[in-house]
């Protein structure tokens, strides 16, 4: 299948992978872009600029294919060291990079410059009108669904996507609770170029997290999430679990009066806990509303395969079939 994503980055299959805090590592990153996808590491869950750089290099080793980076711009009194972390990806050699956040415009000339295409990451159809005055190669629209970060409008994928595609000259990908391939070709019909998907690749063999996080996707149902820090504008969804219940009962009592502190133990350094040692109640943790749809956990090979022949059977048998005999039209 060809699509002006598969052609801009230089893959098989129009699917990419998310950036995932402490998921998107090179093993993860590796097994999708191994697959014909685009896999991503996630760049600040490396530690430092040199930590990507050796993480890039331990990857490269996995896999001949491209493959990108996620980077994060966030607001913070002690905010990461960017420029170094910008560096390290372009000395890496690294030729896709999908930004989320912040406004990237500060860094893009540099990654222009090294032939980086980045794709940016939104929740709004006018952020992606923003992403793409700016120069942005392509944009992943994220609806309501998503997990993690779903921006404060509320719009769900079936409106957001075909918004999008009245608006964009670029091309853009849909994400946010899409697991197969059935979405894949409502996506491909809504006006999108491809899917990416973070939650879906969790529940995967080779995603490098406890197994206690594989099958806490696969038992929970499309009514297991819920949305937390709503009062303090950074809305994120999350699998439930007690410590969501505890922040989101903390929510209710404080009320306008929430800080950032009040929540710190719910939300704060809790991804080693729960990726790496499976303890599920530790905090919160980001999971889209698509589990309801995860079922299993294959291989991420099995995975797009699986996604990429159920999408073309849909669309050269199902979907050709609802337009009858053409020839008794012309």
């Amino acid at each position: 299948m060809k699509t002006r994503i598969t052609e801009l980055f230089g893959i098989k299959h129009p699917i990419i992978q998310g950036g995932m805090h402490f998921v998107g590592l090179a093993e993860m990153a590796a097994a999708v872009s191994n697959a014909g996808g685009l896999g991503m590491i996630t760049g600040l869950t490396q530690r430092t600029p040199m930590a990507l750089a050796q993480e890039i290099a331990r990857c490269r080793g996995m896999t001949d294919k491209p493959f990108g980076v996620n980077l994060t711009f966030l607001p913070s009194v002690t905010p990461p060291d960017y420029p170094a972390y910008v560096k390290a990806i372009i000395d890496s050699g690294v030729k896709a990079v999908e930004t989320a956040g912040n406004n990237p415009q500060k860094w893009l000339p540099a990654m222009k410059e090294a032939g980086i295409k980045v794709i940016h990451k939104c929740t709004s159809v006018r952020h992606a009108l923003k992403a793409e005055a700016i120069g942005c190669d392509a944009i992943s629209v994220d609806g309501f669904e998503c997990g993690g970060h779903p921006g404060e409008d509320d719009v769900p994928n079936f409106i957001l996507l075909p918004r999008a595609a009245e608006e964009l000259k670029i091309p853009f990908v849909a994400s946010g609770g899409i697991a197969n391939g059935r979405q894949l070709a409502a996506a491909l019909a809504l006006g999108a170029e491809g899917i990416n998907m973070g939650t879906r690749f969790i529940a995967t063999k080779e995603a490098p997290v406890h197994e206690n996080v594989k099958q806490a996707i696969v038992s929970a149902s499309e009514l297991d999430t819920r949305l937390i820090m709503r009062p303090l504008r950074n809305t994120e969804r999350v699998l439930h679990n007690s410590a969501v219940d505890r922040l989101l009962a903390k929510e209710k009592a404080l009320g306008p009066n929430l800080k950032f502190e009040d929540i710190v133990a719910e939300v704060g350094g809790v991804y080693p806990r729960i990726m790496q040692d499976g303890d599920m109640e530790a905090g919160a943790w980001s999971c889209g509303m698509v589990v309801g749809l995860i079922h299993d956990i294959p291989t991420c090979h099995q995975l797009i395969e699986t996604i990429m022949a159920d999408a073309e059977t849909i669309m050269r048998e199902r979907l050709m079939g609802f337009l009858g005999d053409q020839s008794v039209r012309a």
